[in-house]
Formats: structure tokens, sequence, C-alpha cells
């Protein structure tokens, strides 16, 4: 087999490997989309998984491609690493963000895909940079500017996400004072529909497109499409997006029922009005960072944002510890996924000289 049949080969079979991270990365975090819904009660988690699943899918007819770029031509040199081994690292990445997420996923510990997705990158990248440039630090691979705006905003993202819960909370709290109960449950109970899809369209049009960065730098490695000037990245073929947005449906079809239970009710016990807010507050807050290009993790978002609408209520209605357990395993995401890359960057390089191409 000749040496073009063997690159579109390894591209092939990369693109089946980013669009299973898509679809884990869907069943992963469908627990952010559906688990406010399905606490309160108002939807079963069936239906839940297909109506998340739906605005999932159709965000590509909302969002442009912005995260994608950024994903794909803001945060790895690619041209830093030999040609040989560029779709070495992207597939080393996959492999780390996927190995990751299902460790969490058994754990039931709702982390980043995003976050786990972008360590891997970098774990592989870092790799094969230091292997064939010894160890003269990172600069030249990482790419500062594209860096500094992804990690601020996961200590932005829940911030903001539970800001926006809380401001939601005491203002519903306030116009409806003198309501009784229970007709104020009935009608958020309705409102949650709308809240609900709004966060799935949100996580749906971020999410996806860090998929369709990784699958168009792929290409772009492979030799398939040119990059855009100054190594940026190109238009996202149209392709990629449909098949990106179908796979993140098709995962969140499938649930991640463990991390449904860590979110729905072991940080706050949450009622028909506290889960609109909390989707709500989420759902700005990605619309907002989707818009600008900004690759943010739809976990902390939706976090941030249900812990936001307990403390509304009162501090204590917040299980701290719980919460503190899933701050732990954001910190550790993007490090843990870039180690479990790097080895697997390592593992495959060892292959190949084994095998020979």
């Amino acid at each position: 087999m000749d040496a073009q049949s063997l690159t579109l080969g390894l591209v092939i079979f990369i693109i089946i490997i980013a669009l299973i991270f898509d679809y884990v990365n869907g069943f992963h975090d469908a627990a952010n989309s559906i688990a406010t819904v399905v606490a309160t009660r108002v939807l079963s988690p069936g239906v839940a998984v297909a109506w998340a699943a739906f605005f999932n899918f159709i965000a590509f007819a909302v969002f442009g491609t912005a995260v994608a770029k950024t994903i794909g031509g803001d945060m790895v040199n690619i041209s830093a690493i030999a040609e040989d081994y560029r779709l070495y690292v992207l597939l080393a990445g996959l492999l780390g963000a996927i190995i990751w997420n299902l460790i969490t996923w058994y754990l039931g510990l709702p982390t980043s895909s995003s976050h786990a997705l972008i360590g891997g990158y970098a774990g592989g990248a870092i790799s094969a940079y230091i292997g064939f440039n010894g160890i003269t630090g990172v600069g030249g691979v990482l790419i500062a500017s594209g860096w500094i705006k992804t990690l601020s905003f996961i200590v932005l993202s829940p911030l903001i996400g539970m800001s926006l819960g809380f401001i939601l909370m005491v203002v519903v709290y306030w116009i409806f004072q003198k309501m009784n109960i229970a007709t104020i449950d009935k009608g958020f109970r309705i409102g949650q529909l709308f809240s609900a899809a709004a966060f799935s369209l949100g996580h749906g049009g971020n999410d996806a497109q860090k998929t369709m960065g990784i699958i168009t730098i792929v290409l772009v490695a492979g030799g398939y499409l040119q990059a855009a000037p100054g190594g940026k990245l190109p238009d996202v073929p149209l392709w990629v997006v449909l098949a990106a947005h179908a796979a993140i449906g098709l995962g969140t079809l499938s649930g991640g029922w463990r991390i449904v239970k860590t979110m729905g009710t072991k940080i706050v016990k949450l009622q028909p009005v506290g889960g609109f807010c909390a989707e709500t507050a989420g759902a700005i807050t990605l619309f907002a960072s989707t818009f600008g290009g900004i690759p943010v993790s739809t976990t902390h978002t939706i976090t941030g944002a249900i812990v936001g609408v307990g403390s509304a209520k009162r501090f204590s209605a917040v299980k701290w510890g719980v919460a503190s357990r899933i701050v732990w395993a954001w910190i550790i995401t993007i490090p843990a996924a870039g180690i479990i890359a790097a080895l697997s960057f390592e593992g495959i390089v060892l292959i190949d000289k084994i095998v020979g191409r």
C-alpha cells in the first residue's frame, strides 16, 4: 500500500474517532441539558433526551463556526510538529479525551468534555514537540492567545452562570412573591421546556464545533484542505458540520444517567422555577460565548448556574461537599487528559516503528 493510501486510511480512521468522541461528548454531557428538567419531573428521562438531542442537532442552523476555528487553529501550532506525526498527535489527543471522559462518566463526575479535548490535543502535541526538539519549552507548539481565552473561561463561565442563576432566581422571587406557589410551579414547568431547549441549543452549538475544529485540522494535516492565510483554520466543510451535530445528538439520545443523578439531585434540590432559572442562565452564557468563538464548558456553566440558584434560596441549600468534588475533577481534567494523550502518542509512535509504514 502506498503512502497516499495509508494517509487517507489514517485520516478516515481519525475522523471516525473524532465522531466517536463527539458521540461520547453527547452522552457524557447529556446531563447538562436534561438534569434539571428531569430532576424537577417536567419531562421523563426518555422524552428529555429526545428533546435535548433535537436541539443539539439543529444548533448548526443558528451558530457559525467561530469556536471550531479557535479549537482547530488558535490552540496548537500544528505546523511546529514534524509533518509525518501531525495525524498521530490528533489521534492521541482524541484518545486522551475519550478515555478521560469514560473514566469520569463511570465515576459519575460531570467534568468537561471540552477541556478533555483541548487537554488531550495539547498533551499529544507537547509530547511530539519535545520528542523531536528536546526540552525546549512548549512556546513553540502552544498558542498563548487561544489558551488565555479558554483558560480564563474555565473560571469565568461557572461564575457567570452562577451570577445569572442567582440574579434570575432573586428577580423571579420578587416578581411572583404574592402568587400562589402551585400556580407558579405550573407556569415554570411549561417554561422549563423552553429553557431546556435553549440550553440544549447552546450545548450543541458550542460543543459540536470543537469536534468540527479537530476534523478540519485533520483534513488540513492530511493534505485534503488548504490552511487559511497565517496558518488559520479554513472554512469548515458542510458535511463536517452536519456529521458533528448528528454525532452529538445521537450521543445525547443515549443519556448519561450517572451524571444526571449528580447534576440534578446531589448539588441542590431543584423545583421547576429553579430549573428554569438555571437553564436560562446557562443558555445565555453559552449563546454569548459561542457567538464570541470561546470554547467554554457546558458542564461548568450549568453547574455554576445550579449553585447560583441554590444559593438564592439559602446558602445551606447547596451541598458544597459534592460541589467541591466536582471542582477538583475540573482542575485535573486538562492535565489528566493531556497525560493520557501523551502516553497514547508514544504508544502510537512505538507501534508505527514496530509495524513500519
